[in-house]
């Protein structure tokens, strides 16, 4: 294969050893970020996911972190108009999906989750058949006449 360049083979084989020119603008490019906001719409899609993850597994927790984790959220969710770069709007937002769709999933599952948890479950209640006690004299006895049995042994 021959690359016809014009260039002699002495040419050539000199050419390899020439550093290459580089404009700033040229080597500065290379560290920079290809896409410029990914690390801060990675960061934005962590806290949507942590988010939504309290409020689906906390939702009927009964202790005071889990209470507290499900309100934390929930205020979060349905804070309409906030402010700051990372309220839940401008999350949404930013990775190009509508606050106010979520919003509405998120409200529906709640109502699908309480509506479900509050169905009764009817049990079918019977007597326990009851075990007969051994009286404690024989257990005494018993246990008396197997530590005789051990020590004859």
């Amino acid at each position: 294969m021959s690359y016809d360049t014009g260039l002699s083979m002495e040419e050539r084989v000199t050419s390899l050893f020439q550093p290459d020119t580089l404009l700033p603008d040229q080597y500065l490019d290379t560290f920079r970020r290809k896409l410029h906001l990914e690390p801060e719409k990675k960061l934005m899609l962590a806290i949507l996911e942590d988010a939504i993850a309290c409020f689906q597994k906390y939702i009927f927790a009964q202790d005071g972190k889990g209470k507290a984790l499900f309100r934390e959220s929930e205020g979060w969710i349905m804070e309409e108009a906030g402010e700051g770069i990372f309220a839940f709007d401008s999350v949404c937002e930013a990775l190009g999906l509508h606050p106010s769709y979520v919003r509405r999933g998120m409200v529906a599952w709640k109502d699908r989750a309480l509506a479900q948890r509050t169905q009764a479950k009817v049990y079918q209640l019977t007597g326990r058949p009851r075990k007969h006690k051994r009286s404690v004299a024989a257990a005494r006895r018993s246990a008396r006449q197997r530590l005789r049995r051990v020590a004859s042994r």
